[in-house]
This record gives C-alpha cells, structure tokens and sequence, in this order.
C-alpha cells in the first residue's frame, strides 16, 4: 500500500494512493497514520479493504508528512563508500549515527526555508526507513520484521553548522523545513528489494544524485539491528539511512542553496518529491 496524509499542515487526513494512482480518503477506516496505525495488525486490516470503495478525494490537495507524530527521527551518516570519499572522510567501520529534530518534519513538497545567514546549505536524497513494531537488540535476520514501510526523505543540512560549529552534526541537520518526507508511506510488502532501489536528485532541473541503495555500506537491516542495541526503536520513529554522491559539498568548486533553487528527487517505487527554496522568514 501507498500510505499518505493530505491536507493543510495540522489537519492532514489518513489516505491511500489506489492501484490508478488516485487518492483514496481513508478517514472513515482510520483517524490518522500514526504509531498507532503503523504495526501489522492494522496494516493487514487496511489491506482488506475494498479500495474502490473509499472515496475519492478530488483535485490536488497538499501531502504531508506520511506519519503523523514522527517520534525519533534517526540519521545515518556516510554510508555510501563514493559520498564518504566526496566528502573527504573514510569509510565508517561502524554506522555514523546523529539525530535530526523531529520539529524539522515537514511534507513533500512544502518549501524548504534557508536558515538565518546560512551560506552552506546542501540536498541529500535519501531512503527512509519507518518503525512499525518495537526494536530493541533485535538481530539482522529479524530487523526488517520491525518495518512498518519505507518512504523518500531530502535530508537538507547545513554544512557551515555541521562542519565547522564545533563538531556536531545535529546542529547543521534539524533547521526547520529540513526533514521533506513522503509523498507516500510504501508498506514493506510491497518493496520486495529494498537494497535495490535507483534514486536521484535534480537542482534547477540538473542532475546532481544519481544513486541506488544497492551501493549502501550498511543496509537496512544492518541499520534496524545495530540502532536497535542503543536504544529502543518505536512505532513512528524514522531512521534515514544515507545519500549518494553528488551533494553539493563534494563539488569543486562546492554549490549551495539559494533562493530560488528548486529540488527535486525520487526513489523507484517510493514517489517523487519537490520543493522550492525560500529565504529566512521569522
């Protein structure tokens, strides 16, 4: 299933995107797509629906985010060999693991705002990966069983605040509007292969990433498991689990956002997504 919340930030509705690519409303099967809407009971409930049955929801209204209440919100770093390289740094023995603030989650398409006297913002097109059931040590053989599905995430970051802020990565990775994610929640049952997925990312309609999560140092269970043993994933927590080359900071000369620019980027199967860049608004 296509799993998505639309409407203005705030009152978005729970819905499906039907076999047509239609937006189906969901509100009268489930309040929201939330923790609680996201373990496999639930899931295999909303399977059983008759899809041509919900109703249709008309025009173009605005995705949010997928998941209402993003809990954690878990990054990996560095976990794709030719990004390390481009960035100037080796090749993780362990996963690189930071956090993002879960105020920076936002919808899709929502625009992404530059930070106050920021000089170094840069794109990220990555994989996210959403909890569906807890996790806590749990193995690689097992770790996907704790999925709940699978969606795309820009993980914008702020390089200056990154980099050279005192050596926290948190602080370039949580500015607000830097989480896009969506369009669509896609259940894990519906991604056979998630190792082996093409992405990319376009800036004014150039190409910049060119990816496929084939290339991963650390896949997806391996991230599920080794997170799992510092601390205890949960239902609507989303972990983001790295980029391919072609982020503006390995550019020589390097390229940042401005005002203006305008992203766009995809996963196979997982949606597409597309945001303008906006200047500092208090």
């Amino acid at each position: 299933m296509k799993l998505v919340r639309y409407g203005n930030p705030g009152k978005e509705k729970p819905g499906l995107i039907d076999d047509n690519g239609q937006l189906r409303d969901l509100s009268a099967v489930i309040k929201d797509i939330g923790p609680e809407q996201l373990g496999d009971a639930v899931l295999a409930k909303l399977r059983k629906q008759k899809v041509e049955k919900l109703p249709l929801v008309r025009g173009k209204p605005r995705y949010g985010c997928p998941v209402a209440n993003v809990g954690k919100f878990i990054a990996i770093g560095l976990n794709y060999a030719d990004h390390a390289a481009e960035s100037g740094l080796p090749i993780p023995a362990e996963p690189v693991v930071f956090m993002k603030a879960n105020s920076c989650v936002q919808g899709p398409n929502d625009p992404v705002m530059l930070p106050k006297g920021s000089v170094k913002t840069d794109w990220e097109v990555e994989l996210g990966v959403v909890i569906g059931k807890a996790a806590r040590y749990v193995s690689q053989k097992s770790a996907l069983d704790h999925v709940a599905g699978y969606c795309v995430i820009n993980d914008v970051s702020e390089r200056e605040y990154q980099i050279e802020r005192g050596g926290t990565w948190d602080k370039g990775k949580g500015c607000d509007t830097f989480g896009p994610i969506g369009p669509w929640l896609v259940t894990r049952d519906e991604v056979p292969n998630v190792q082996k997925l093409s992405m990319w990312l376009d800036l004014n309609g150039k190409r910049m990433q060119t990816g496929s999560t084939k290339t991963m140092i650390f896949n997806v269970a391996r991230i599920v498991s080794y997170v799992s043993q510092f601390m205890t994933l949960v239902p609507g927590d989303v972990i983001t689990t790295g980029t391919p080359p072609g982020v503006g900071l390995g550019m020589k000369p390097p390229l940042y956002l401005k005002k203006g620019d305008v992203m766009t980027l995809g996963i196979e199967g997982l949606g597409e997504q597309r945001q303008d860049v906006i200047g500092f608004k208090a």
